[in-house]
């Protein structure tokens, strides 16, 4: 059978889902930089893939569409040339393979408002509507700006969802919010691994010769990309994020080399006790599917954690220290902070 075909005969069921499950796909790829319809001929081909697999929702990684780690040493000028508007025809393009296919999109541009750019991510739905965050904490280029609100919002199969970029989940605070806001699963796309933390025990640099060799010695890749600086990284923080708030989490990635990095992919979906449901096996592209059981939602570790809360003692989280820098700043200093690092009185 044809795939369109098979889109055709399934579109309705997949549109409707059932009470109990949601077929979700998440995505791991090699954008190629500054080459938009490249990107985009990519996303197309892997979304028809999982959706040929009965996928309801596809997420991509962070800034796929226009590249990512390669603006961070490109003009404010180059930038704007590679950035669209939200209703430009990247986002139109989007629209138009959710229609295509039946299915949830979700993937990252540079967005164009006016004089200010955006880090930002659009999933589209198959009856045209399209929910844009911008990424709160872009250290990417001082000339892209961060974004100022949560994104949360209803989807068609009747569970709130929610989008936050990268460096976005990093923060405690925000995946918190978003699941005060009603949020049942949070789409999160990357691109991380193989990145200089600047923590003498975070990430550290993946050598390009890895992935240069990968066909030589793919075990010496495959170490590298779930060990300190990939996988291992994860697990230290990102299964806290889904248990912890009692949601299900939608892990994309980039892999393969970023500018001068190599991005890491693993590629995953956590259900709401951070448990790992599904993740990819390999250094490569990759497109990881499960379903999300909304009967593991309401007795869910973190949801019951939720009812437990006592936001009269949380004052504390809204006050500054007094030592808060911009995202760029805090993200690329290596000046350790004070012992004494504490609230304004």
């Amino acid at each position: 059978m044809l795939l369109t075909e098979v889109i055709d005969d399934e579109r309705n069921d997949r549109m409707t889902g059932s009470a109990t499950d949601l077929r979700v796909s998440v995505v791991q790829f090699e954008a190629v930089p500054s080459d938009k319809t490249a990107n985009l001929a990519t996303v197309r081909r892997l979304a028809e893939q999982a959706v040929a697999d009965g996928s309801q929702l596809v997420v991509f990684p962070e800034m796929c569409l226009a590249g990512y780690w390669h603006l961070t040493t490109s003009s404010t000028e180059r930038l704007r040339e590679l950035a669209e508007p939200a209703e430009g025809p990247l986002v139109h393009s989007l629209r138009k393979i959710a229609a295509d296919l039946g299915s949830g999109i979700g993937a990252g541009f540079l967005e164009a408002d006016g004089d200010e750019l955006f880090n930002s991510y659009a999933v589209c739905f198959p009856d045209g509507s399209t929910h844009i965050h911008r990424k709160l904490h872009a250290f990417e280029h001082e000339a892209i700006s961060s974004g100022a609100g949560y994104t949360v919002f209803d989807s068609p199969w009747g569970v709130r969802m929610a989008i936050l970029i990268c460096w976005d989940n990093n923060l405690v605070e925000n995946v918190r919010a978003v699941a005060l806001l009603g949020a049942k699963v949070l789409i999160a796309p990357h691109q991380t691994g193989g990145t200089n933390s600047r923590s003498p025990h975070g990430m550290k640099v993946i050598p390009a010769e890895l992935w240069h060799d990968r066909f030589e010695n793919p075990e010496a890749l495959l170490a590298a990309v779930n060990g300190p600086s990939g996988r291992e990284w994860l697990m230290r923080w990102l299964p806290a994020r889904a248990h912890d708030n009692g949601i299900f989490l939608l892990f994309s990635n980039g892999i393969g080399p970023d500018a001068d990095e190599i991005r890491t992919g693993n590629a995953m979906i956590l259900d709401p006790y951070g448990r790992i449901i599904a993740e990819t096996p390999v250094a490569d592209e990759a497109v990881v599917t499960a379903d999300l059981d909304w009967e593991l939602l309401p007795l869910s570790t973190g949801r019951r954690w939720l009812l437990g809360r006592r936001p009269e003692l949380y004052g504390a989280l809204t006050q500054r220290s007094g030592l808060e820098r911009d995202a760029r700043t805090a993200r690329h200093s290596d000046v350790p902070v004070p012992d004494d690092f504490q609230i304004e009185n």
